[in-house]
């Protein structure tokens, strides 16, 4: 028989083909072809025990195997299914068992179907070990532990979250405290470390968190957008880790490790009373973790960065990033969006649109199909909505402009009997807003009556009572007595008229 294990282990070693087929008696052709299938199949040498010529046969010439002979199972298959709850080898045995009844072949036995899924899981789980470049990559996650801040007066607390970022090739580490794991504090996160390093990997490698990546398929990778643009800002490549593939970012999973038994195990007995303070105790504690000697090499993690990496960092850019968080809104009826606790106005042809809004701790700004539609400087606080004009329907834009000042104005451009009868309105009640409605019924019938009628019926208004009310202007104009004379009209003699009663008709006397 065809010696299969020693031809593999003397190609690993790089013999020609001639001298392995004169060490094994077979001819070239044959090592040539056994080792091609080898590869095709990741046998390298050392090979397990049990993976006998006999079974390596099998493997390697599987077309050759005769309809009586035993079926190979499907150890990937295998290896996927018993990650999946409750499925152990000895239920996928026994399924096993039934397809090769239904195909008419021997199955193997419990025992060797076990072993050979060890062999082929021993083989599928080797790892690659990786020599990272320097300056090439930054790995960044949060440590699954919290610390606390207490309250000085309440005692209360509050949970502070780790941030930590690590250079894979010298293992220099950056950490730092934030009160939550939020898209600001994972920005400021990369940005402290960023400036901390003194420059910028050419990739960052972070976690499937929402704040990092929104899909990451073998065929696609979204990131987050505010995420995204602070990468571009920097000049780094984000590169997420495959999902649930922790050997992605094996630097950074060793530094949390070690920096919860550094860092937080070492501070558990400490009370802190704000954020400040713990972060001033964790650089302390980080800069012993980087100055401390490698255990199995010369020097420490921070002589490695200096000597090995600092000089191949990219270069901080001019201004650092300011942190922008990035969401959507559908416009309501109202045209406004909420950012915090303050309400900022958009272009009302927008409502039912779907917009990106780009808040920064100074700017808001809002894109409708990736073009600027509306743009405010950012407020603490405000009771009342943040408008600009430009924003509103020309009824609301008017709206917004009626004040005191506005409507004495404009009854001073109509006339000074209008201007009297507008600050009645305005300043007969204790608060002027209350008088808005009625200037505002005034310059309604300016617009239906005209303004020279309007002035005429003000000023007979006024003729009648010091302080008129709309309803008194309002009907002079129906009745149209603004166009009637203001002339008392002249008392005529009475005598004249025959049928008129003299005044000696209403001094008593005969009247017949």
């Amino acid at each position: 028989m065809i010696d299969y294990r020693e031809i593999i282990r003397l190609k690993t070693a790089e013999h020609s083909n001639t001298s392995v087929a004169s060490s094994t008696g077979n001819c070239r052709s044959l090592v040539a072809d056994v080792w091609a299938r080898a590869q095709k199949n990741n046998l390298f040498w050392p090979l397990p025990s049990t993976l006998t010529n006999e079974v390596l046969k099998q493997i390697l010439y599987p077309e050759r195997q005769d309809a009586n002979q035993r079926m190979m199972p499907d150890y990937e298959y295998i290896h996927k299914e018993l990650a999946k709850p409750g499925v152990t080898l000895t239920l996928l045995w026994s399924e096993y068992c039934s397809s090769c009844e239904q195909a008419g072949k021997i199955p193997y036995q419990h025992t060797q179907f076990n072993e050979l899924y060890h062999s082929f899981a021993a083989t599928y789980k080797a790892t690659l070990r990786l020599k990272h470049k320097p300056g090439d990559q930054m790995q960044v996650d949060w440590v699954g532990d919290t610390l606390h801040i207490f309250d000085p007066v309440t005692e209360e607390t509050t949970k502070a979250y780790i941030f930590v970022a690590c250079l894979p090739c010298s293992m220099y580490g950056y950490a730092e405290a934030f009160p939550d794991m939020k898209t600001p504090s994972w920005l400021n996160g990369h940005i402290h470390a960023f400036e901390f390093f003194g420059g910028v990997p050419r990739i960052t490698v972070p976690d499937n968190c929402k704040t990092s990546t929104i899909k990451n398929t073998k065929t696609e990778v979204i990131l987050n957008q505010s995420y995204r643009e602070m990468a571009e800002h920097y000049g780094t490549t984000i590169i997420p880790a495959r999902p649930l593939a922790p050997r992605d970012k094996a630097a950074i999973e060793g530094s949390v490790r070690v920096i919860e038994t550094w860092v937080l195990a070492s501070l558990r007995s400490r009370k802190f009373f704000s954020f400040e303070e713990l972060n001033i105790a964790i650089r302390d504690k980080m800069k012993e973790y980087n100055e401390r000697p490698f255990q199995k090499r010369k020097g420490s993690r921070l002589s490695a960065f200096e000597e090995e990496e600092k000089e191949f960092l990219m270069p901080l850019p001019a201004t650092p990033y300011e942190s922008a968080v990035w969401s959507k809104a559908t416009i309501q009826p109202d045209y406004l969006i909420n950012i915090g606790d303050v309400k900022y106005s958009v272009p009302h042809d927008l409502i039912g649109k779907e917009v990106d809004i780009r808040a920064t701790d100074k700017v808001i700004e809002v894109f409708y199909h990736q073009s600027r539609v509306a743009s405010h400087v950012r407020v603490a606080y405000s009771p009342d909505p943040v408008y600009n004009l430009e924003h509103m329907p020309v009824n609301h834009r008017k709206y917004l402009q009626y004040d005191t000042d506005y409507y004495l104005e404009w009854a001073e451009s109509i006339g000074d009997s209008t201007l009297v009868v507008t600050k009645g309105f305005l300043y007969g009640h204790k608060v002027e807003q209350h008088g808005y409605k009625s200037c505002s019924g005034l310059m309604k019938l300016a617009d239906k009556y005209t303004p020279e009628r309007l002035e005429r019926a003000c000023e007979r208004a006024l003729s009648y009572t010091p302080q008129p009310s709309i309803k008194n202007v309002t009907t002079i104009l129906q009745n149209g007595q603004d166009k009637l004379s203001n002339e008392k009209p002249v008392r005529k003699n009475s005598g004249q008229y025959g049928i008129t009663r003299g005044s000696s008709y209403y001094k008593g006397g005969d009247h017949l």
